[in-house]
C-alpha cells in the first residue's frame, strides 16, 4: 500500500484542491487521495459538456457519492467552439484548453488555488494534445508525480476498495469521429446510442462505434468480438443503427485499440 501513501502525501501540504473528474477510474482514485487528505477542503469537478456520455457522467456522480468527496458539475457547450468542431489534430486541445478555462473560473469562486487531474504515467506515452493545454494553464497531475502507471492505479484503486477499479477506459465520444470530419450533436447522439444498444445486446463491456458518415465500424475488446456472432441481436442492432443514419456497419476483426482515429481524413 505504499503507492496510496505516496499519493496521499503529495496532498499533505495542500489546503485546498479542486479536482477534475471524468468518472474513470485515474481521477476517481485522485479525488479519493485528495478527499482522505483534505476532507471537505476537497472537492471534485465533472464536466457535463455535449461529448461526456451519460453512463461517464453517472459514473462520476456514484463514484463521487462512494468516496464521499462534493462533486460539481458545470454544464458547457463545447460544439459552440468552431476550432473544436472543425475537428483537427488539434480537437482535444482547444477541448482542454475551453476545460481549463471553466475549471479556473470555478476554482476563483471556490477560492482554491489548486486544480487537479487524472493524468497517469502510461498517458505521457501517447499523443495527447489536451494535457498540453491542462498543463499550460496550471493543472497539476499527482498520478504522474506519484509515478503511477494505469497497471499501477487499477491495482491501488482495488486494494483500496473502490468499485470501478476494473472500469475499462473510455473517452469523449468526439474521439468517435476520424480528424476532418465535422463533430456534430447529430453525430455524438447516434455514436451513443449506437454504443449502449451494442452493450445491452451483447453484454460488451469495452465498445467504439466510429462515424464514417453513412458507415459506421464498431470496435470491442478483442476476447468479446466473438459475443457480436450472435445473428438475432446482430440484426436487430442493423435495423436500429441504420435508422439512425448508418447504412453500412462492420465489425472490426481487430479490435479495440486507443487512438485508431488519429489521422486526417480527406
Amino acid at each position: 500500500m505504499k503507492q496510496i501513501v505516496d499519493l496521499t502525501d503529495w496532498f499533505c501540504k495542500k489546503e485546498k484542491v479542486l479536482v477534475a473528474l471524468s468518472g474513470g477510474v485515474d481521477s476517481a482514485l485522485v479525488a479519493y487521495a485528495a478527499q482522505k487528505t483534505l476532507g471537505k477542503q476537497a472537492v471534485a469537478v465533472t464536466a457535463d459538456y455535449k461529448t461526456l456520455s451519460q453512463e461517464e457522467l453517472e459514473s462520476a456522480k456514484r463514484v463521487c457519492q462512494e468516496i464521499g468527496i462534493r462533486h460539481v458539475i458545470i454544464e458547457y457547450n463545447e460544439l459552440n467552439n468552431p476550432d473544436f468542431v472543425k475537428n483537427d489534430q488539434n480537437r482535444c486541445f482547444h477541448c482542454r484548453t475551453e476545460l481549463a478555462d471553466h475549471l479556473l473560473s470555478l476554482s476563483k469562486k471556490e477560492n482554491i488555488g489548486l486544480i487537479v487531474d487524472g493524468t497517469n504515467l502510461d498517458d505521457l506515452s501517447e499523443y495527447r494534445p489536451g494535457l498540453i493545454a491542462l498543463k499550460k494553464n496550471g493543472v497539476q497531475s499527482p498520478l504522474v508525480e506519484s509515478r503511477f502507471t494505469k497497471d499501477d492505479v487499477r491495482r491501488v484503486s482495488r486494494e483500496i476498495g473502490l468499485s470501478i477499479h476494473d472500469k475499462p477506459s473510455n473517452s469523449c465520444l468526439a474521439s468517435r469521429i476520424p480528424w476532418g470530419n465535422t463533430v456534430t450533436a447529430e453525430k455524438l447522439v447516434r455514436i451513443e446510442k449506437s454504443e449502449i444498444m451494442i452493450k445491452q445486446l451483447f453484454g460488451v463491456k469495452q465498445v467504439r462505434v466510429r462515424d464514417f458518415g453513412d458507415n459506421a465500424s464498431i470496435e470491442v475488446d478483442k476476447n468479446e468480438i466473438a459475443f457480436l456472432d450472435d445473428k438475432k441481436n446482430m440484426s436487430i442492432l442493423e435495423q436500429y443503427m441504420n435508422e439512425l443514419g448508418f447504412y453500412t456497419i462492420i465489425v472490426d476483426p481487430n479490435g479495440y485499440r486507443p487512438g485508431k482515429l488519429n489521422v486526417i481524413t480527406d
